[in-house]
């Protein structure tokens, strides 16, 4: 049999070479899955810290916001509360700490992703586009976008804003619509951004802006806790629907699914509906017993007969 010519691969330099390569690629894929997987596992992380990490806004009157102690609360962080006993429960573990993480409309999505909050517990819309990084579940509010004004303003609705400084607040959908309003209007809008929502009502309360854009719900709470809330209306056609939800891990669907199960659980046994009346139709005690008046809303009340974390975008 001829005696092949072809080269023993076996000690070639370059396959050495590429199969160093080839096990370094190997252990880098791993690294990253592992590391991914450790990310991902919100339980995991729990279980072994005793701890859960809840991300709360300071100023988003009733959802949530700081009592006259410092300390968060509100209707959002209720509901984080209860999904804490149920993680505990589950976990079986004889104590868990809660961690508080205040965030702003800019700061909460990097929170989440970042790993820093397992649960974000305010005013956040469930949208597509957020939904390319984080995870929601069932919604606990539907608002509308409207805008609030001074009630000698003499404005009642969107055209009436041409040429006027308008007021919203940085990383919420409301800059967005607000910003297509004022396009498709050509009404000229001035737009001012605030860091939080109490920031874009002080603008309005200065006469800085002539209106100030956002969930009507928050404006409400806004109106309710300032000095003179006579002073104040909430005008304006509702630009569209916002439905708010808890925010989270969108990698980890066994953690989704025990939020979500919690979430159901609470419709379903009437503890939500209770929540909402404590907080939107009973004077609210940790804020100087504002009252907010607001009965629960129509798509809100459907949306409960059949709990489910998708919205219509």
């Amino acid at each position: 049999m001829p005696t092949s010519t072809q080269p023993d691969l076996r000690s070639s330099g370059k396959v050495d070479s590429g199969l160093k390569k080839l096990a370094l690629a190997c252990s880098m894929l791993l690294t990253g899955i592992a590391s991914a997987n450790v990310h991902a596992d919100v339980l995991g992380k729990i279980r072994e810290s005793q701890t859960m990490t809840i991300a709360y806004r300071e100023g988003a009157i009733p959802f949530s916001f700081l009592d006259q102690n410092k300390q968060p609360t509100g209707y959002a962080v209720d509901i984080c509360l209860k999904i804490a006993e149920a993680v505990k429960h589950q976990l079986k573990l004889p104590q868990l700490a809660i961690v508080y993480v205040p965030v702003t409309s800019s700061t909460r999505i990097p929170t989440i992703v970042e790993g820093k909050a397992d649960l974000e517990c305010g005013v956040t819309t469930n949208t597509a586009e957020r939904r390319k990084q984080v995870g929601f579940t069932i919604a606990h509010f539907i608002a509308g976008v409207r805008m609030i004004v001074n009630t000698d303003s003499g404005i009642k609705n969107w055209p009436d804003l041409r040429d006027k400084k308008v007021a919203s607040t940085k990383g919420t959908t409301s800059v967005q619509i607000l910003t297509d309003r004022g396009q498709v209007r050509s009404l000229n809008i001035a737009l001012r951004e605030g860091r939080e929502h109490t920031d874009s009502f002080r603008m309005l309360e200065d006469k800085k802006v002539d209106a100030f854009v956002m969930d009507d719900v928050l404006l409400y709470g806004l109106r309710a806790a300032s000095k003179k809330p006579a002073a104040y209306a909430v005008v304006g056609d509702a630009l569209s629907t916002e439905p708010y939800a808890i925010m989270l891990n969108k990698d980890d669907p066994i953690f989704k699914t025990l939020v979500d199960r919690e979430m159901a659980h609470l419709i379903q046994d009437g503890e939500l509906n209770a929540m909402y009346q404590k907080w939107f139709l009973n004077p609210i005690a940790a804020k100087n017993n504002i009252n907010l008046k607001m009965p629960m809303g129509y798509l809100l009340r459907e949306s409960w007969r059949f709990p489910s974390d998708q919205v219509g975008d």
